[in-house]
């Protein structure tokens, strides 16, 4: 049984339908990656996933459970966790008092997870009193995954980890997702415009374009895939 399974998902804004019958599988401890096009939906996607977004038709399951219409509170608390490309932090507050944000589900002491996190990205630890907003685009993305952890979920819906992100950074987040990966076994569905580097960390990856599943195999077999280059692995 997958962990996430999406099947023939429907959705959009308004009038109008983005996600035309979108479907995919993530088992557990795997790292997913969904590219395509400008507006092909991939956000749209991991909203409607996350209940942010109504699913107008189709079946969302987790963990065996029917989530179609559930709200992004309930999912949390089910133990899915989603990380958007923007506004993911409280820049006012202290990278500390934002992972004690992070755990506001939490009901336990919470300091030990705050040590933890501090310990698995120890320019957090440098930076804990800082207020989050000061920080380099990095650092923040790092700060809204750490964030995100303080619940211990079983899946990370990531949009755009490497968005913004200095070159030089870029292969430092996607090992980040590497290690939370290995160190943690939490799964975790992204959507990635770095599509290259993103499917060469990844189990498996599908290709969405106008809303609609066009590809889908394994993470290097699709960099290998010619259709795939020639779309959207050019340079």
């Amino acid at each position: 049984m997958s962990l996430l399974e999406a099947d023939g998902v429907v959705s959009g804004y308004g009038q109008a339908e983005i996600l035309h019958g979108v479907s995919f599988q993530v088992n557990n401890g795997e790292i997913i990656t969904i590219i395509g096009p400008n507006g092909a939906g991939k956000s749209t996607l991991l909203k409607t996933t996350y209940g942010l977004v109504d699913c107008w038709a189709g079946d969302l399951h987790f963990s065996g459970t029917d989530i179609t219409d559930a709200r992004p509170n309930e999912l949390t608390q089910r133990g899915m966790c989603y990380v958007p490309q923007r506004n993911n932090i409280f820049p006012t507050l202290t990278v500390r008092e934002n992972l004690r944000m992070g755990a506001y589900i939490e009901s336990h002491d919470v300091e030990e997870d705050i040590e933890r996190e501090l310990d698995r990205f120890p320019i957090l630890r440098e930076r804990e009193h800082q207020r989050a907003g000061q920080m380099s685009g990095g650092q923040r993305q790092m700060l809204a995954l750490s964030s995100a952890l303080m619940t211990a979920p079983e899946v990370l819906l990531v949009d755009e980890p490497s968005a913004g992100l200095a070159p030089d950074l870029i292969d430092e987040m996607f090992a980040h997702l590497e290690t939370i990966r290995d160190d943690t076994g939490v799964a975790i569905l992204m959507v990635e415009q770095n599509a290259r580097k993103a499917l060469s960390i990844s189990d498996r990856g599908y290709v969405l374009d106008m809303g609609e599943n066009l590809i889908s195999g394994i993470g290097e077999e699709l960099i290998h895939n010619e259709e795939v280059r020639s779309l959207y692995l050019r340079g």
